[in-house]
């Protein structure tokens, strides 16, 4: 009976033990949501396009680049957390990358609000033109490290 009561109160310590156990929190991107856009358009392609189609890809664009070019020093791609850059991953580092998170999904948010308020005001030639640009934009960040030197 002894024995039965201490394998009990074993197994009750190794399950408690487990659920207090801390877990590590998995690293966090600094890069996180939409990175990338699935087409480049060329000004026919887009002339074609219904306003409602362009302010689709207004948007998505807008939302790519919310995402990157505030961060374009630390990367240019997801999957960069704070430790593979050697930034320590300490309370105050932490929380400023969440601050940083929470502040663009705010703008982005307002923005979009904004935007599909407004912008069906706006003439489809300079929403083509818009989207072209920020196209190339995009584009550009694959030439990124050609403006690094050792």
């Amino acid at each position: 009976m002894k024995t039965k009561y201490t394998l009990f109160l074993l197994a009750f310590f190794l399950v408690m033990s487990m659920g207090f156990a801390q877990k590590k929190k998995a690293p966090i991107n600094i890069i996180s949501g939409k990175v990338n856009i699935d087409k480049y358009h060329s000004y026919d392609d887009l002339s074609k396009m219904t306003k409602k189609e362009l302010l689709t890809l207004y948007v998505e664009r807008i939302q790519v680049i919310v995402n990157i070019l505030p961060n374009i020093a630390f990367a240019t791609k997801p999957g960069v957390t704070m430790t593979s850059l050697g930034i320590p991953e300490t309370k105050e580092n932490i929380k400023a990358l969440e601050n940083n998170r929470e502040a663009s999904v705010d703008y982005f948010d307002s923005a979009v609000a904004f935007q599909r308020t407004i912008l069906p005001y706006s003439d489809t030639r300079d929403l083509i033109a818009a989207i072209l640009f920020y196209e190339e934009t995009l584009k550009s960040l694959h030439t990124y490290n050609d403006f690094k030197t050792n």
